[in-house]
């Protein structure tokens, strides 16, 4: 994965994702959403060579921080799933 800020201010940002596609990035969207953030939301511009776009506009905290908190989030789950799924061999 690599990050690309096209808007990089306190409370918003505009970052292009490249090497990941809906699944990660609506994954992203919807743990912001959870954390209360003003706006969260992604584009492909095209479904095949398209690089997903994420905007994250907040009112307290700053925009990064949100993203950061969000990944530390999906980071977790990923590792307690992996762990109880390997408990099922």
């Amino acid at each position: 994965m690599e990050l690309n800020f096209i808007e990089d201010k306190k409370n918003k940002i505009v970052v292009e994702i490249r090497g990941e596609g809906h699944t990660f990035c609506n994954l992203l969207k919807a743990k912001l959403n959870e954390q209360g953030v003003k706006a969260a939301a992604y584009r492909i511009e095209h479904p095949l060579v398209g690089i997903p776009k994420l905007m994250v506009e907040t009112t307290g905290e700053s925009a990064r921080d949100a993203v950061k908190k969000a990944c530390d989030e999906i980071k977790k789950e990923a590792s307690k799933f992996k762990k109880d799924a390997s408990s099922l061999k």
